[in-house]
């Protein structure tokens, strides 16, 4: 299956809340898409539903597909700690979520159009794979050529965000992934237990 390019308020919609950022129609419209979207009566989910959407809801968050999800999954399992807090530590060390993180570009799709299009460079090398995982201490920086690019100049001009585990020079355009986020740092509204339990079974 390829990755999802459609409409993103309809996706919004279907989980009940803004997962890719501020989104006005979604305000206007906040229940589920369809026909029924509106209707108050709709029946309780079960639990495997609600397992099932927490972990649709983290992969289109993150842009992530179902293989590639599951793999980061396999490795949380065998890393130490909790498995849960692992997979979505490895979601924000993934490059195009750092990028986005430090405001290069407005969302996590633009993001990974900077990192596949060669603007973006890890410890000075270019390097065009969105999934490319971070570790500790890694310099991302905009290409010298890609600086002036009026996509990353509106991102940053409206980018406000500052998270602890990052470290970002709007002059340079240069910034360090300083640590590996804990779960408290990580703002995503996300129930990774829930998505521990599905895979689990």
């Amino acid at each position: 299956m390829a990755r999802y390019t459609g409409p993103k308020t309809k996706i919004a919609r279907k989980f009940g809340e803004a997962i890719f950022g501020d989104d006005k129609s979604f305000e206007k419209r906040n229940y589920p898409p369809g026909q029924h979207g509106n209707n108050r009566r709709r029946g309780k989910k079960s639990e495997y539903a609600i397992q099932l959407m927490e972990k649709q809801k983290a992969k289109y968050t993150y842009g992530i597909l179902e293989r590639q999800f599951r793999n980061m999954f396999e490795r949380a399992t065998r890393s130490q700690g909790i498995t849960g807090e692992v997979l979505l530590q490895l979601c924000e060390s993934r490059l195009d979520n750092v990028v986005f993180r430090m405001g290069l570009a407005n969302s996590r799709r633009g993001a990974r159009q900077l990192v596949s299009h060669r603007h973006i460079t890890v410890n000075g090398g270019l390097v065009n794979i969105p999934s490319y995982q971070l570790k500790p201490g890694d310099v991302v920086s905009v290409r010298e050529k890609s600086k002036s690019l009026e996509v990353i100049q509106n991102a940053l001009a409206n980018n406000s965000k500052v998270y602890e585990w990052i470290t970002f020079n709007n002059d340079t355009k240069q910034g360090t992934f300083v640590s590996v986020p804990g779960r408290i740092q990580i703002p995503e509204n996300i129930n990774e237990q829930f998505i521990v339990e599905l895979y689990s079974k």
